[in-house]
């Protein structure tokens, strides 16, 4: 299969239109047209309903292999590109907002220092956009933070050559209204809050299809959506009850009007990790020793493994 057409494919279904995905291309619309019909005379099968614009039962499938394989063309002409152009005098990093602690941030800023023209910057955005900057050389290091048992590596999309570190984890809590019923309880059960009104905030919690994983029932059901990584945001909402959410406990109590209340069952903690390509950039390479790694506890580095690494963040 040729990677442009592919790319073609994956344009003209995320845009939902052909002229749209020429544009974000910056080809002609006969030219994607072109690399479509190309594509589907490859597999046999058609890819692509065209009134509405949409991704045939093939197409589905097709998409679950073009996405990974995509990205990681675009992980091996960065590492390639690592090697060749390497950038002392930068320090980019992607953060997921419950990873941006005051410990990362004066990190940051000690690694900016130590070189006198070295600039830096920090990126706040979501698991899977985390981990695709730094595959694709858009970020040095990435700092992700998420829900795992004690014992496992976060659940994160397919990251390819990267090498994690675990750098600090604490216990996961609910995020009620202070007048929630359950507010004063010591702890909770995941699975007996099925049933509750919940927020759906996969940039700034824990993806809702997580929690119905890891409690083994349905349920976790919401009718509000809420698309930023602010948290302080996101708890507002919660205290106006719109809904429950989740956070690590230390940073969830400091929430105005919201009660914060510890899992017990199952055990899960909030866990964050550091991420960098297995050959750091130097300004990684300082963050990541300004971070202490590989994890004050002496746990070993990891190479995430596709298995582990399917799933939201």
């Amino acid at each position: 299969m040729d990677p442009q057409q592919l790319r073609s494919f994956v344009a003209v279904v995320d845009h939902r239109s052909f002229s749209a995905a020429a544009r974000h291309l910056g080809y002609t619309q006969s030219a994607v047209s072109q690399h479509i019909a190309a594509l589907e005379a490859d597999v046999e099968a058609r890819l692509v309903t065209r009134r509405p614009v949409a991704a045939t039962e093939a197409g589905e499938r097709l998409l679950e292999h073009a996405r990974p394989l995509l990205l990681r063309l675009d992980a091996a002409r960065a590492d390639i590109a690592r090697l060749r152009r390497p950038r002392p005098g930068r320090l980019t990093v992607a953060c997921t907002p419950g990873a941006l602690t005051p410990a990362v941030a004066d990190a940051v800023v000690r690694v900016r220092a130590a070189a006198p023209r070295r600039t830096a910057s920090v990126r706040v955005c979501g698991a899977t956009e985390a981990v695709r900057a730094v595959l694709t050389g858009a970020a040095d290091a990435a700092l992700v933070d998420g829900a795992a048992a004690p014992s496992d590596p976060l659940h994160l999309p397919e990251a390819g050559p990267l090498t994690a570190f675990p750098l600090s984890q604490e216990p996961l809590a609910v995020l009620l209204p202070g007048d929630h019923p359950l507010a004063g309880r010591p702890a909770l059960r995941l699975a007996d809050l099925a049933a509750a009104r919940w927020i759906d905030a996969p940039d700034a919690a824990v993806p809702l299809s997580q929690l119905r994983a890891v409690a083994l029932c349905d349920g976790f059901g919401h009718r509000l959506t809420y698309e930023g990584s602010d948290f302080e945001a996101l708890g507002a909402l919660v205290a106006a009850g719109a809904g429950l959410t989740t956070a690590a406990l230390g940073r969830a109590r400091g929430v105005p009007g919201v009660t914060a209340v510890p899992l017990s069952s199952p055990r899960l903690v909030h866990r964050t990790e550091l991420l960098h390509p297995r050959v750091p950039t130097a300004p990684a390479a300082e963050l990541a020793a300004a971070l202490g790694r590989p994890g004050r506890t002496g746990d070993p580095p990891r190479q995430p493994s596709a298995a582990a690494r399917r799933g939201e963040a």
